[in-house]
């Protein structure tokens, strides 16, 4: 699954560090986030997408 995180977190000056510190996960999980090699929870689908201000179905893009 495709996502727009990296762009949007840059937009917004938000280092990898900062957005895994406010929605509580690691550093290296938002770096394997962006780089599509793990799809998030819901949950933190849902956090990411809060904090980047945008709503969640644009923030990931489904590819079958």
């Amino acid at each position: 699954m495709k996502n727009k995180i990296k762009e949007l977190r840059k937009e917004l000056n938000l280092r990898q560090e900062d957005l895994a510190r406010l929605t509580g996960v690691t550093r290296q999980t938002i770096n394997a986030i962006e780089n599509d090699k793990y799809n998030p929870t819901l949950v933190l689908a849902m956090k990411l997408a809060r904090l980047l201000k945008t709503p969640v179905e644009e923030l990931f893009l489904f590819e079958d």
